[in-house]
């Protein structure tokens, strides 16, 4: 018996639980597509996977709705895969342990992945049933959305007849999102030249931090690990010849880093100002971010003597002054939609090895020359410091639709079902409707979901309640006629 098996909806939530078992971080998704197309052969569907291991599947219409509007379903198949320091799960090749406490679901040690998995689970779940009226479902599972909409990108939508999309990758129950950021990917690499140094060898690591969705959470100004690392180390670089030997902090571009881990070579004679200029900085870190990332912490590990092949202290002090002049975080709030962030960037991941910095960011906005001005700058302060960049995942932000019949069922539907009217919003964070929009012409869109928490963390939690509730207003949307 699974852990979700005597929770309601209960397909939704067995299907779930089967999906968390699939390792199917970005990049691993060979297992969860194949799963995916067993699953539609199994029951005699119509389904295409291609050679990205994307997968369309198609329910025909039940008797009596062969004249409705089709009804396309969208989400992703891969998540944001992170685990706690101290887990010993490999999440590329095993599967989670999940549990259940109060109303959320979450998963001991790691991510959860409800984003994009209970999108997943919805669609088999419908694609089940025996006994839910709907017209033509068109499902579309696309790999890879969480490092730059891969999927979404190169997938052929040649086979779909309807124009009517509900995407199931949002996160707050009763808002209704209508239009979302265009985002790109930007890796910067520095090279910085290592040589032999004696001295010793000190672990820093700066970590305690909540982290979270670059395009969800950006604007509460949390503790970026990788950003704060670099304020560290050119404070110490002005202080004392230090030397770069390793860094390496953040697991994905769109989340907010949460530990940076280094190793930095120091003169015996400096060790007691390196000691406490790192006990001066977490001090200015822990006053700064007090309310908003109140656990921050700077650990240093027992130093050891040797030669290493590490940065000069000259290359290090120009890599520090690289990351601190690195722009991060909100850059534009909209000035048509109060609250509404208009443009950033989050460095997510950063690296240092074989004698070249890197740092890879995510960059959003709303405004599609606000973007490219964002990404300008990040290649013009790479290549003022001596590197380079190289932009992938450019994807186009989703345009607001001033005529949608789609939105209008749905929230009409919704205040019958509840006695009140949805959210209808735009948002910071990407999704894959602006590339399927592309693709499929005069999509009428919108996009929900049950209520998540800490999604791309190891935080991460799934609502039951909500999740129920969203699924009873997915067979009332599918089974309420229109014709």
């Amino acid at each position: 018996m699974g852990v979700l098996s005597n929770l309601e909806p209960r397909k939704v939530f067995c299907f779930f639980e089967e999906i968390t078992q699939i390792p199917h971080g970005s990049g691993n998704v060979g297992q969860i597509s194949d799963y995916l197309a067993e699953f539609a052969a199994k029951r005699g569907l119509y389904c295409v996977q291609d050679e990205l291991k994307n997968i369309i599947i198609v329910k025909e219409a039940v008797p009596g709705y062969e004249d409705e509007p089709v009804v396309i379903l969208q989400g992703h198949m891969d998540m944001v895969a992170v685990k706690k320091p101290d887990c010993d799960i490999d999440m590329r090749k095993e599967g989670l342990r999940i549990a259940v406490k109060g109303d959320e679901i979450y998963a001991e040690g790691t991510s959860l992945g409800g984003d994009d998995g209970i999108a997943v689970a919805y669609a088999l779940a419908l694609l089940d049933s025996d006994a839910i009226k709907h017209p033509r479902l068109e499902v579309i599972v696309t790999v890879d959305e969480e490092v730059g909409m891969d999927g979404a990108r190169g997938i052929d939508l040649s086979v779909l007849t309807g124009n009517r999309m509900v995407n199931l990758d949002s996160e707050e129950e009763g808002i209704f999102l209508t239009s979302c950021a265009g985002g790109a990917r930007v890796k910067c690499r520095l090279p910085v030249a290592a040589a032999e140094q004696d001295g010793e060898a000190m672990e820093v690591v700066i970590g305690g931090l909540l982290g979270g969705h670059s395009g969800g959470e950006i604007h509460k100004e949390r503790g970026n690990s990788n950003c704060l690392f670099g304020r560290l180390l050119n404070r110490l670089a002005e202080k004392l010849p230090v030397c770069l030997l390793g860094a390496e902090g953040g697991l994905a571009d769109n989340a907010i880093s949460r530990e940076t881990k280094a190793v930095l070579v120091v003169q015996e004679q400096d060790r007691a100002l390196f000691l406490d200029t790192v006990k001066e900085v977490e001090a200015e870190f822990r006053s700064e971010l007090a309310s908003r990332d109140p656990d921050v912490r700077i650990t240093v590990g027992e130093g050891k003597r040797g030669n290493y092949r590490c940065a000069s202290a000259e290359d290090t002090k120009k890599a520090a002054a690289f990351l601190i002049a690195l722009p991060n975080g909100v850059q534009a709030m909209s000035a048509d939609m109060h609250g509404l962030v208009e443009t950033s960037l989050n460095l997510g991941i950063l690296k240092y090895e074989d004698g070249v910095l890197s740092a890879d960011f995510s960059v959003r906005s709303s405004v599609e020359s606000a973007k490219r001005a964002l990404i300008d700058r990040l290649c013009a302060v790479t290549g003022l410091a001596g590197g380079s960049c190289m932009v992938s995942g450019d994807y186009p932000g989703w345009k607001y639709r001033k005529d949608s019949p789609l939105r209008d069922k749905m929230t009409a539907l919704y205040e019958k079902m509840y006695g009140k009217a949805p959210k209808v919003e735009a948002i910071h964070a990407g999704l894959e409707c602006g590339i399927l929009g592309s693709k499929i012409k005069d999509l009428d869109c919108v996009s929900m979901g049950p209520d998540m928490k800490a999604i791309h963390t190891t935080e991460e939690t799934l609502s039951i309640s909500s999740t129920g509730r969203v699924w009873e207003f997915l067979v009332r949307l599918l089974e309420e006629k229109e014709k």
